[in-house]
């Protein structure tokens, strides 16, 4: 059907919410996306914030449009199950974000002097704090509004940034660094006690520490993380590209052979000339 030229054009936005609501609409809409509800759609949001990151991370821009869209969908998907039970819409929560941005950046939409980031940075968790307040949520303890769903290693960084705000921290990195050859140590103990539920807590105490190490040397400790994976990817394609290239089945390989086609992945990384050898 043709637009009614007497009809102001629709925004794509409009668009996008009026085919959200098309899609739940008991009367022909579709049984899946009817079936949802916010607990269920709850990973595959948490999948697209991941999937966005990782367009960021190759530096692919028509990727990450159409990840970006792919997340504003899942929070379109979230308004109308609110709007179906009459909590909120989705304008709610446009103006809701819109209303709190205002209030952090005083020194851009108030009076507020100016600020560096990292003073912005404190600014921020200064005006949080006393929208907390503000909710009556005050006396609530110090650790209680960081979420337990964040990746672990998120959490981490968070739940130890915020307890350094009231004193609680290493003073110097290589505190931390003494600690983390500390946790390695009573993690080799349960190890040879062959013990794996203590192993396993110790483990934990190891990366709690690992992420309190990125959290002081500034990095960003899932980034890292994303960053080591690529590169064992990129390693291994490798070592499978040679062996096939020779042959050679991963599983007959054997592990030296591996290893010395990892070697030369890094080389190859590192601009060194390779020596042309039969993997095999």
């Amino acid at each position: 059907m043709p637009p009614d030229p007497a009809m102001p054009p629709s925004s794509p936005i409009d668009d996008l919410l009026a085919l959200m609501a098309r899609l739940r609409d008991p009367e022909g809409g579709c049984p899946w996306d009817l079936e949802q509800t916010w607990a269920t759609i709850a990973p595959y949001t948490v999948e697209e914030a991941y999937e966005v990151a990782d367009a960021i991370d190759r530096g692919d821009p028509a990727d990450l449009r159409d990840e970006l869209g792919d997340l504003l969908f899942q929070v379109v998907f979230h308004a109308q199950i609110a709007a179906e039970a009459g909590a909120f819409t989705f304008d709610d929560v446009a103006r809701a974000i819109t209303d709190k941005m205002i209030r952090r950046h005083p020194h851009v939409f108030g009076d507020a002097e100016q600020r560096t980031a990292a003073g912005q940075t404190v600014a921020w968790e200064t005006q949080k704090a006393a929208e907390r307040a503000a909710k009556g949520q005050d006396r609530a303890r110090l650790l209680d509004d960081i979420p337990a769903g964040l990746p672990a290693m998120t959490r981490a960084v968070k739940l130890t940034r915020r307890a350094a705000r009231v004193g609680f921290d290493w003073t110097r990195i290589s505190h931390v660094t003494d600690k983390l050859r500390e946790e390695l140590a009573e993690l080799e103990v349960e190890i040879a006690a062959d013990d794996r539920a203590k192993a396993e807590d110790e483990l934990g105490d190891l990366l709690f520490v690992c992420a309190n190490l990125a959290r002081k040397l500034d990095i960003d400790p899932e980034h890292a993380l994303r960053g080591a994976n690529a590169k064992f990817t990129r390693r291994f394609r490798h070592i499978e590209d040679r062996l096939t290239a020779a042959g050679t089945p991963l599983a007959d390989a054997g592990l030296d052979a591996m290893e010395a086609l990892w070697d030369e992945a890094k080389r190859i990384e590192r601009g060194q000339t390779v020596p042309s050898t039969d993997p095999a």
